[in-house]
């Protein structure tokens, strides 16, 4: 595989520099070839004269590409409209291009068709893609190629434009033209085709955990409760105003996701006190604060530097998220990726998003740098490229990282403490309102509830149900009281079953002894007495250790406006009296 690079500029000069290559090369020798246009210029005019002149010195070369935010060439940043040719050496490599236009098709139907595409094509290793900023987010259409092959690499970038907070974008291609509304699919492949991949956050984490508690696609609405917005107001004096954007560039949120690190930044705060972000982040997610670590990225690089130098790649793809370029504000643009300069020529660009299958997951990043290392047949052997210069200064920690090091590890212990805490607070809650054996509520918490409920009985009716299990005293005198708690258990066994579509909106409690209480929200007396005598039936069929089976009986009564907890309890108790005189062992509502 080779690269041969040229920076478009005027039109005429332009055709003569693809004459003079093709006259010198011809791509004699090379079984195959491609052109990629990137162009930070959001011309449309442009864009067709570059595609014309192509077609007309190489008409049978196929071309694609997509507006950016910056391109980059052998690790530098090249001119404003760059086209880059890429010739294939192998004859076994092979490559097609398919640009689906998201306005006449569906996500689904795109990755159905994408999908298709590679099972009809086994020779396929590796997917690159240029995507225009999407309306939507992107999770429907990453989740819907986890069925592609997983020994297939997918990655590539958000086409974006100069200006990082416009929505403006496009991807084109030879034969389908260009579109603000598609996606851009190039398959290689071959039996001597190599490719490798990986990404580079280097953002650390900062501060607390919050816990998204609501969102709406790619709006997120709040986390912890709180509208998301003023986590940003909160902890950082980010104002809600128009420079938002910028000011949250350096501080994305940071989570787990699909196994894997995501970074996702805010593209906007709305009125509400919610974001919009650009991807979906799961309602339970917990995400941090994070910020960009220059010592971090520095040993990141690094390390996978190495790594994609003993690939011994023939070309690299490099895809950098806008706000890292932002980021080296006293650096060279491309100043974090030179290491990479040393290993292949390559080219990519600065984008909106990025994106990489890991653990055959395929995921949308933000502020990360996505590396694609191909290669045409067996490693040749020799090399790896070091990381020269000034990155190693860089590698000492700075105050500021030990001291985010510092915030994040207190705030750690902190939250550990909290969830210490928490767990004891709870238990003491419990052990207030809870009976001790049978884990039913306790007289004073059931009694609370009633109350609570006979505030709101004129719009939510609530009825009560009161139980006895007959001839108790028998069981503790005849078989001991462990029997009987035994009897007590299986009883509160049957009013805690949630599992039971009657039971679910019921609370529970122990009265005293072998009474017991049941508040029924939004049941009328004919359904409770129904649930009762459920209950009733259910009992009297459970076996004990010792004990023969035991029956209860039951009162049933509706609450109405006018009662008192006074009145209510003394009508249910006297449904249940009644039960017991006539003969115990059923259900009687009053």
């Amino acid at each position: 595989m080779k690269q041969y690079k040229f920076e478009y500029g005027d039109r005429e000069l332009f055709l003569k520099e693809l004459g003079a290559f093709r006259n010198q090369c011809g791509l004699e020798g090379i079984r195959a070839g491609m052109f990629q246009v990137f162009t930070e210029v959001l011309d449309w005019d442009v864009i067709h004269k570059v595609c014309g002149a192509i077609e007309e010195v190489f008409p049978k070369v196929p071309y694609m590409g997509c507006s950016t935010s910056g391109n980059i060439v052998d690790c530098r940043l090249s001119n404003s409209v760059t086209v880059v040719c890429t010739a294939f050496e192998c004859s076994s490599t092979e490559m097609k291009i398919y640009q689906y236009d998201m306005g006449e098709n569906s996500i689904e139907g795109i990755t159905e068709m994408i999908s298709e595409e590679t099972k009809r094509n086994p020779w396929v290793k590796a997917i690159e893609m240029f995507f225009t900023i999407p309306e939507t987010s992107t999770t429907r259409f990453c989740d819907g190629l986890k069925g592609i092959r997983e020994d297939i690499q997918i990655f590539g970038g958000v086409a974006c434009s100069d200006d990082i907070t416009s929505d403006a974008s496009c991807v084109f291609s030879k034969g389908e033209g260009i579109s603000e509304h598609a996606i851009l699919i190039l398959f290689y492949g071959g039996e001597n085709f190599y490719v490798d991949s990986i990404n580079v956050t280097g953002w650390k984490p900062l501060g607390r955990k919050f816990r998204v508690t609501k969102s709406e696609g790619s709006i997120l609405q709040e986390l912890d409760g709180i509208p998301a917005y003023e986590v940003y107001r909160k902890y950082l004096n980010i104002k809600n105003d128009e420079n938002f954007f910028y000011n949250t560039l350096e501080f994305p949120l940071f989570y787990e996701h699909n196994n894997t690190t995501i970074l996702r930044t805010p593209v906007a705060s709305n009125a509400d006190g919610s974001i919009t972000m650009t991807s979906d982040i799961d309602i339970g997610s917990v995400v941090r604060i994070s910020y960009g670590d220059p010592g971090t990225i520095v040993e990141s690089i690094r390390h996978d530097s190495r790594r994609i130098a003993e690939f011994e790649p023939d070309l690299l793809r490099i895809f950098s998220c806008a706000a890292r370029r932002t980021f080296w504000t006293s650096k060279e643009p491309t100043y974090e990726i030179q290491p990479f300069q040393e290993i292949a020529p390559s080219c990519g660009f600065f984008s909106h998003g990025e994106f990489l299958r890991t653990n055959g997951n395929l995921n949308q990043h933000n502020v990360t740098l996505v590396i694609a290392a191909m290669r045409e047949g067996e490693k040749k052997g020799g090399g790896q490229a070091a990381v020269k210069g000034e990155v190693d200064s860089l590698s000492r920690v700075p105050l500021v990282s030990r001291l985010a090091t510092f915030i994040s590890v207190t705030s750690l212990e902190l939250e550990e403490m909290n969830k210490k805490l928490a767990f004891v607070n709870e238990k003491l809650r419990l052990a207030a309102i809870i009976d001790g054996l049978t884990g039913l509520y306790n007289r004073k918490e059931i009694q609370a509830q009633i109350v609570r409920a006979l505030g709101r009985v004129k719009k939510e009716k609530f009825s009560l149900v009161m139980l006895d299990i007959d001839d108790f005293k028998q069981v503790n005198d005849t078989f001991g009281h462990q029997e009987g708690d035994n009897v007590l258990m299986a009883l509160s066994g049957l009013l805690q079953n949630k599992g039971s579509i009657y039971m679910q909106s019921v609370s529970a409690g122990r009265w005293g002894g072998e009474e017991f209480m049941m508040l029924l929200q939004n049941t009328d007396m004919s359904s409770a007495a129904y649930i009762a005598d459920l209950i009733r039936q259910c009992f009297a069929n459970i076996h004990y250790p010792s004990a023969r089976p035991q029956t209860i009986s039951l009162g049933v009564t509706q609450a109405l406006e006018e009662d008192t907890l006074d009145t209510l309890c003394t009508r249910v108790d006297m449904a249940l009296y009644k039960a017991k005189k006539e003969g115990k062992n059923r259900v009687i509502a009053l």
